[in-house]
């Protein structure tokens, strides 16, 4: 495959058995390349290997007075030339196509696990080495597995070379093909050690790299507990670690050049000993003795070649361990069973299910076309669920039956109906880098407008903020940048943005989990009205114990447990269910769970009187 060729049409079904089966898989994918690389190299190689013998004849000719003889030498040298050249070149291009592709191929499946998987992936592997996969690993992977064409080629033309000494030469032959074999045999005993060691280095550089985010994102709160000298003081040290291992690491490797360098040497140096005293007791002629010597020199060459790939495996093979790791994941179709109530719809336009939501596990419904929302006494199983409605958690190993949308399985749903069917915003929404209006340029219905979702959202202090910090704009907000991850901007205005994103993709499911947590009451007062009229005809269901929200809503759902406790009015709720009034009256009060997070957007105003408002509306309303 050529690199203009790129992406892969179909990167294939990877073997993730084991990294070593990864990587063998990924050679053969691109056979092809394999061969041609392993072809060029051997012509290369090969010339550059006849050369010796070009000079011998040469000195031979010269010798001897034969002018037609050197000639002919001088010929040969020029055909060798251009062999060398064309080969080195052509087997550049190949080697470096063999490494695109196949890291290119990498990382093609890795993106199609991270979409197969969804918010299921963190769960099952860290953040970080996801992104250690994606970034350093798939270098690492691609360089071996080019490596294996450029060492196979060194391989065959050592031996080569040396079965062509043996019979060129028998004496001499003999000897470099002897010392070929003690030069192998004490370089190998060296690599799993140096492997092993560079093992130990990767991993104390992972948790070096590991800790050294967490101290930077956590940073804020470390200066206000005083634990910011603590922590670098631990970096330090995890640091000087590396450091040590990254030594021990270069010491080995240091010492197989030495070998390398060695052991070569001393058998040149006895090969010219012995040759020489061989042609001088006119056993061989000079240009014989010449020609060795260059052959004994060339092998140096496919030596350092052998080097790289004992490195380039070394290196690549916990890259590989690791990728196999995340590319084993799956995702498991948990069936139609327990529809229970979940009827009525069926799959619209393109395959779309359409229809009410409905959950076999916890048993939740979510009518079609009605704003639903779902009071959790656990927030994290609150976040758990969430993730189940949109299909999220069908990771092998799970069991569970799916989630239905319509009567229909979502995970029996291609995976692109299927998100396009149901968005879930989770409680820490992620805002990537780019203008405001890439941020809201996202597949849609094209029924709701950016304005329209911003408005709805209550961006206008946002839109503001943006276009007075933002240069070179003209004063437009949709041409402000967004930092990474949004850092910028506080955890309300985060929430905000990420709100207008999900309804301008106007889904015919939104599931938002506390989409309202970092903003003040007022603020959300009038998203939740704003967000009833936007969502009209459409499925929503939100997460949250708010009653300004809940109030809102169609229909309220009280979860405990795992399971549905109750469902009705918030204010039927409200005053028939002790358990439902306890975990709202409980937030509203300002104790327990999460009470501390919810500060990004308030003012001290807004903050003090959030709890008394509340306290009044469920005096009203009980």
């Amino acid at each position: 495959m050529r690199i203009r060729d790129l992406p892969h049409p179909d990167p294939g079904v990877p073997d993730v058995r084991s990294g070593f089966r990864l990587l063998v898989w990924l050679w053969r994918s691109q056979l092809g390349g394999q061969l041609k690389a392993l072809a060029w190299g051997t012509l290369h190689m090969a010339a550059v290997a006849s050369f010796p013998l070009a000079v011998g004849v040469a000195v031979e000719a010269a010798a001897a007075g034969s002018g037609e003889r050197l000639v002919s030498a001088g010929g040969l040298m020029l055909v060798l030339g251009l062999a060398v050249t064309a080969g080195d070149t052509m087997l550049h291009r190949a080697a470096i196509t063999n490494w695109i592709t196949a890291a290119a191929r990498m990382q093609q499946l890795l993106a199609r696990r991270a979409a197969g998987l969804g918010a299921a992936l963190t769960r099952r592997v860290a953040a970080g080495e996801v992104v250690a996969v994606s970034t350093g690993d798939i270098e690492k992977i691609g360089w071996c597995v080019e490596s294996v064409s450029r060492f196979g080629a060194a391989l065959l033309t050592a031996v080569g070379v040396c079965t062509a000494l043996t019979v060129y030469e028998p004496v001499l032959g003999g000897m470099v093909s002897a010392g070929m074999l003690v030069l192998v045999l004490a370089v190998l005993p060296l690599l799993p050690v140096a492997t092993r060691r560079a093992d130990a280095q990767r991993a104390k550089a992972g948790r070096a790299t590991e800790l050294a985010a967490d101290t930077v994102a956590g940073l804020r709160v470390l200066r206000g507990i005083g634990g910011e000298e603590l922590f670098l003081d631990r970096y330090r040290t995890a640091s000087q670690e590396v450091r040590r291992a990254a030594v021990r690491t270069a010491r080995m490797w240091s010492l197989i050049d030495a070998v390398q360098v060695l052991l070569p040497g001393l058998l040149l140096l006895s090969v010219v000993w012995f040759g020489t005293r061989m042609a001088l007791d006119g056993r061989i002629a000079a240009g014989e003795l010449v020609t060795v010597y260059g052959a004994v020199t060339f092998l140096l060459f496919p030596l350092r070649l052998f080097q790289e790939f004992a490195m380039a495996y070394s290196f690549s093979r916990p890259s590989a361990k690791r990728a196999a790791r995340v590319l084993a994941l799956r995702r498991e179709a948990g069936g139609a069973a327990g529809a229970g109530e979940g009827t009525g719809g069926g799959a619209g336009e393109h395959g779309v299910p359409r229809g009410d939501l409905y959950d076999p596990v916890s048993g939740l419904l979510a009518p079609a076309g009605r704003l639903t929302a779902v009071v959790c006494g656990d927030p994290d199983a609150a976040g758990r669920l969430a993730e189940r409605l949109g299909g999220h958690d069908g990771v092998a190993g799970g069991g569970a039956p799916s989630v239905l949308l319509g009567g229909v399985a979502l995970d029996e749903v291609p995976l692109e109906a299927a998100r396009t069917a149901v968005l879930v915003q989770d409680k820490d929404p992620v805002l990537l880098s780019g203008t405001l209006r890439e941020l809201l340029d996202v597949p849609s219905s094209g029924r709701i407008t950016p304005g329209r979702a911003l408005d709805a959202a209550q961006c206008g202090d946002v839109l503001d903020a943006l276009a007075r910090s933002g240069a070179g704009t003209d004063g437009d907000p949709m041409r402000s940048r967004i930092t990474e991850r949004g850092r910028s901007l506080s955890g309300g205005q985060r929430q905000r943005l990420a709100l207008a994103r999900s309804l301008v993709a106007d889904p015919e499911v939104l599931v938002l989990d506390e989409p309202t947590s970092a903003v003040d009451s007022h603020t959300e007062a009038r998203i939740a009205g704003a967000l009833r009229r936007l969502r009209a005809g459409r499925t929503t269901v939100v997460f949250s114990s708010s009653p300004l929200l809940l109030d809102r809503a169609d229909r309220v759902v009280f979860v405990q447990g795992g399971e549905v406790a109750a469902a009705g009015t918030h204010r039927e709720l409200l005053s028939g269910v002790p358990e439902y009034r306890a975990v709202v009256t409980r937030e509203t009060e300002g104790a327990g769970d999460g009470a501390g997070d919810r500060t990004d957007d308030r003012t001290d105003g807004g903050s003090a009187a959030r709890g008394p408002r509340r306290r009044e509306h469920l005096e009203e309303t009980a």
